[in-house]
This record gives C-alpha cells, structure tokens and sequence, in this order.
C-alpha cells in the first residue's frame, strides 16, 4: 500500500484533512500532521517560514520511518510540498496541490495580510474566531495569525520557490485549482504547471477556496486517479 501524506494550508491543521484521510484510507497509508504552531502544537524558535514547515515534514517521515511518500498539499501545504521537492526531492514521490499559491510580492502579500486581521474576524465573523481558537489551543490563535503575516510579508520580499526553482522539480506533479477560488489566480496556477517538466493541471468545478468547501469526495477521486 503507497503511503501518502496531506498537509494542510495556512492557519490550519490536519483536522481539516480527516474527512479526505477517511476516504482515502482504504487505498493508500495515510498521513496527516499539522505543522509548527498549528493544531496546538508549540511554536519553534524564529518565524514561521515555508523552509521550518518543511522540516517538520522531515522531522515527520524520520519519526516515522518513511522513506519517501506522495504528498498532497492544500494551499501553503501544497508549496512545501513543492519547496521539499526542490530541496530534497528523494524524500518526495507524486504531489499533489490545491489552491496553493504561487506567486508572492509586497502587494500580494500585503492583500492577505489584511485578511488575517484577528480583531476583524473576531468582529465580523466570531464563529470563524471561535474554530480558530479551538483548532489552535492551547496557543492563542490571534499568534498563530501574527506569525503567518510576518511569513507572508517575508515571502512577499523574496518569493521562497522563484519560476525557475519549479523547472527543476522533476516529481510527477498534479496541479489544481477551484474553479471559484477568489484567492489564487489562474495565471500564477498556469505559470507553475507550464515551469514543471512532469506536470498535469485539473480545474475542480464549483470549487471555492476553503477547504471545508471542497468536494471531498471528488477530491479524493483526483488524487487517486493521479497517484494510483
């Protein structure tokens, strides 16, 4: 049985992932964890950044003894998938990303950080406020979200993984984007489909951004269509 492992994306954690786990369990080994300062666990030394998320996939597959697994990645899961892959791309097989974000400047990174303003989303959507507090407790939530704008306005100032970098991913790749997703742009998804040399691109109908939005079960379907 291939072993596969999800990542979730940003101010998320890998509770977000088990109903795709369950549908997929019957087929393939599966992972999930959530990362450094996500899901209750302690935050590391330093900012949260793409290359510390992807040493806790490392720290993961040593601890538990896998040698190399497919990875699908939702969202930022999906760009440390691709930054492993790039840094050690032994440790990676297939991958698969979903509504992850590619393209990052100051603007672009400056946009998302206003949407993470915690006394915003307390105010205006107090039930959201609440399911962040319980995913990240016993951390403080409004932390998680201070730590994900310093690592998007870091991002914003120099682009962890350039066009370039995905020319040298080699990983067989499937790209996907939801049809209705206000937040990744078609043509930043295209920009890295073309750059990858081993790439398949798939556009989920009536599909919006968040995950809990997304047909699991036809989520489930594509990645093992494309991971077998």
């Amino acid at each position: 049985m291939k072993t596969l492992l999800l990542l979730h994306g940003a101010i998320g954690a890998q509770d977000q992932l088990l109903p795709l786990k369950e549908l997929l369990s019957a087929q393939y080994n599966v992972h999930t964890l959530s990362f450094s300062g996500h899901g209750g666990n302690a935050f590391t030394e330093g900012d949260f950044s793409i290359a510390r998320f992807s040493v806790d996939v490392l720290n993961y597959l040593n601890d538990n003894g896998i040698a190399q697994c497919d990875v699908f990645g939702y969202s930022m899961g999906g760009y440390v998938a691709m930054y492993l892959a790039k840094q050690q791309p032994e440790r990676v097989g297939r991958i698969i990303t979903l509504a992850t974000k590619f393209h990052w400047d100051e603007p672009t990174a400056q946009k998302e950080c206003g949407m993470l303003d915690a006394d915003k989303i307390e105010a205006k959507v107090p039930a959201f406020a609440a399911a962040l507090a319980k995913r990240h407790a016993p951390n403080n939530w409004k932390e998680v979200l201070n730590h994900t704008k310093d690592m998007l306005m870091a991002m914003g100032k120099d682009n962890p993984l350039k066009v370039e970098d995905y020319q040298t991913i080699t990983n067989p790749s499937l790209i996907m984007l939801g049809d209705r997703d206000k937040m990744i742009t078609l043509e930043e998804t295209l920009a890295v489909y073309k750059a990858l040399p081993n790439a398949q691109m798939a556009m989920l109908p009536d599909t919006q951004h968040p995950i809990e939005q997304v047909d699991a079960q036809h989520l489930a379907y594509m990645i093992q269509r494309f991971a077998g």
